[in-house]
């Protein structure tokens, strides 16, 4: 990893190599690419070039020449949930792809090639959430963090963290290093000691109309600017401000109503 300065002015992270069990990358699949890029362009100042395509039309997005994301083309007769999906990384697709089916989750898609860029899967955890496996080739994922625009974290919102816990440490090898408190279920998920992701256990607070899913923070200079920008671009406020570990931050929608969330860290 190489520190750099991104275009806002603030020291960033380039990468050319996540760990195995890495949040490693991050896809949106939607109906509507050509408004969706017109979206986070203006939002978190992406440009878009074109990716491979073994799933439909795809481009990346870049900041500052790195590549951070990905936006997809749903089938017009596909009626999925519009939502952003982190890929976590894999030596092996598709032996991690067994393992998943080993442990109770369902592989939905693949494991099959990304052209020269990678192999990936799409799976999910015996609680439904949905999540992608990401074998690096040529394409090796998420290329910059640490300034605005680019991915800050990825947490797994589920009923209970003890459902999926053991699914995602026997799948993933992750190290785990629970929040020790009464009244909030939360594990922190770590690869060679450096925490990776979160697992949080809202109970009945999770959402019927999804269920179990991972939520995607980007990270911006100041959440309550980018709340009214979203709002003026056509998306919502989800849940308002509040402060955690990582900042104060929003969980927001775009215009076709993937949620997603931004964290401003603390100075």
């Amino acid at each position: 990893m190489t520190e750099v300065r991104g275009s806002a002015g603030l020291n960033g992270t380039t990468h050319d190599w996540h760990a195995p069990g890495t949040p490693c990358w991050v896809t949106l699949m939607v109906h509507g690419m050509a408004t969706t890029q017109e979206f986070y362009r203006a939002l978190f100042g992406w440009e878009f070039r074109p990716g491979p395509q073994p799933l439909g039309p795809y481009v990346r997005a870049l900041l500052d020449g790195y590549e951070v994301a990905g936006i997809g083309q749903l089938p017009l007769d596909r009626h999925l949930p519009i939502a952003w999906t982190p890929y976590l990384g894999s030596d092996d697709v598709d032996a991690t792809a067994e393992a998943v089916r080993s442990c109770g989750g369902t592989v939905g898609v693949g494991p099959l090639d990304a052209a020269e860029a990678g192999r990936l899967a799409i799976a999910s955890d015996p609680m439904g959430a949905v999540f992608g496996i990401w074998q690096a080739a040529e394409h090796l994922g998420i290329g910059l963090t640490g300034v605005p625009g680019t991915p800050a974290w990825n947490e797994l919102l589920t009923y209970d963290t003890a459902s999926v816990a053991k699914f995602y440490r026997t799948v993933f090898g992750y190290e785990e290093e629970p929040v020790v408190s009464p009244d909030f279920d939360y594990l922190t998920l770590h690869i060679e000691g450096r925490p990776v992701a979160g697992i949080h256990g809202v109970g009945h607070a999770l959402p019927r109309d999804r269920g179990a899913h991972w939520m995607t923070y980007f990270q911006v200079a100041d959440i309550d600017a980018t709340s009214e920008r979203v709002a003026e671009l056509g998306g919502h406020v989800v849940r308002p401000a509040c402060t955690m570990a990582l900042g104060r931050m929003v969980t927001l929608a775009d215009p076709e109503g993937a949620t997603f969330s931004v964290v401003s860290p603390p100075d």
